[in-house]
């Protein structure tokens, strides 16, 4: 985790709290996916020339049909391009944690793909009366989050909002036969998990003073980490499934696996990784806008066991912002995969497997 360029110490007193400005921020401010993939049906069937129902240009080899972490375009034989962008309003006041997260966070996708980052363009919306201090804080700390990734801030564009917002448009490249595909798990794989969960829970129970400082200050730390050094150590094994878990949360993006996959990925609801009082925000009843779209886009195949306590449902529904990576490993490589991931300084933790589907069935996920 690189250090800001600007220390929070070092900015003048602010008339605003940036959390103030919006009613949710981070991940949480994501359309739901239920609402999501009814606006996207049909666009992945567009082809190069515009026309609705041509052709796709078959050097798309990642986009919206299926959906994926980000598009990648062959260029060649050997290169693919991959491009993505995110942005979301403040979910943290301090300014120069907001641009390492909402950094962190948009530079994931690349990763969640397998690839290496170039250079990010800028995606901003400030008030006109934004203090220039904490702008320049954003900024300073997003472009030193995009060096620690190994690339360099471009550019970008600014408009006028009352609601802040930041984020980045990312390229980056990768070899076209050695992405990570949400659709590369395949039964028998065993699911790992690279971050803890729980971002959205201790984000929302803190403006209700239902979650201690210290646990907040955890998961801001853990936002603000890249998920570079985890997506070597995975494209080192020859990784063929993963994803990043964010705005949908581990069982929304575990579903869209499964359905890439054409498989049924389980969870173990006692295995599962939560951040220092994301349980107990659980238990005290709090749950973000977000996780009620959530649960809405699971629910038609999602399968829970009677055993499974009330909170371990909520935190897998919780929306993550700048998430860990899910990914399906062959248990052949799982030994060597563990190990690497952990001289890389990676967390890790097995959170279920990779089921075959009985026939006629169709790809969901379980929490058990």
């Amino acid at each position: 985790m690189s250090t800001p360029t600007t220390a929070p110490e070092a900015l003048p007193d602010l008339p605003i709290r940036l959390t103030e400005m919006t009613e949710c921020g981070g991940c949480a401010a994501k359309l739901g996916a239920d609402l999501l993939a009814e606006a996207l049906a049909g666009l992945g069937a567009v082809g190069a020339g515009g026309a609705e129902g041509a052709a796709a240009d078959a050097n798309l080899i990642a986009g919206l049909e299926p959906p994926d972490d980000a598009a990648a375009y062959r260029i060649s034989d050997d290169l693919a391009v991959i491009g993505t962008l995110d942005f979301f309003p403040p979910l943290v006041d301090d300014p120069a944690a907001y641009g390492e997260i909402a950094a962190a966070n948009a530079l994931s996708d690349v990763f969640a793909m397998g690839g290496r980052v170039l250079f990010a363009l800028s995606i901003a919306a400030f008030p006109e009366d934004f203090p220039k201090a904490a702008l320049r804080a954003v900024f300073e700390a997003a472009a030193g989050k995009v060096r620690e990734a190994g690339g360099m801030l471009a550019g970008g564009h600014t408009i006028r909002d009352a609601e802040p917002k930041y984020g980045l448009a990312v390229i980056g490249v990768a070899h076209p036969d050695k992405l990570f595909r949400k659709g590369g798990a395949r039964p028998g794989d065993v699911l790992l998990l690279t971050k803890r969960l729980g971002t959205g829970l201790l984000v929302s129970g803190s403006r209700s003073g239902k979650v201690a400082a210290a646990d907040l200050d955890a998961a801001i730390a853990q936002m603000r980490t890249l998920n570079r050094a985890a997506a070597e150590a995975l494209g080192r094994h020859g990784t063929t499934g993963a994803t990043d878990v964010t705005g949908f949360g581990l069982l929304g993006h575990g579903l869209e696996m499964a359905r890439g996959s054409g498989a049924r990925l389980v969870f173990d609801a006692a295995l599962l990784p939560a951040l220092g009082g994301a349980l107990d925000a659980a238990r005290a009843g709090v749950e973000t806008g977000g996780a009620a779209h959530n649960r809405r886009f699971t629910a038609p195949a999602l399968a829970v066991a009677p055993s499974v306590a009330r909170e371990a449902v909520t935190l897998a529904h919780d929306p993550q912002t700048s998430g860990g990576l899910l990914a399906a490993i062959n248990p052949a490589r799982l030994d060597a995969v563990e190990a690497d991931l952990a001289r890389s300084g990676v967390p890790f933790w097995r959170v279920g497997v990779v089921e075959p589907l009985a026939e006629g069935e169709l790809p969901g996920v379980a929490l058990r």
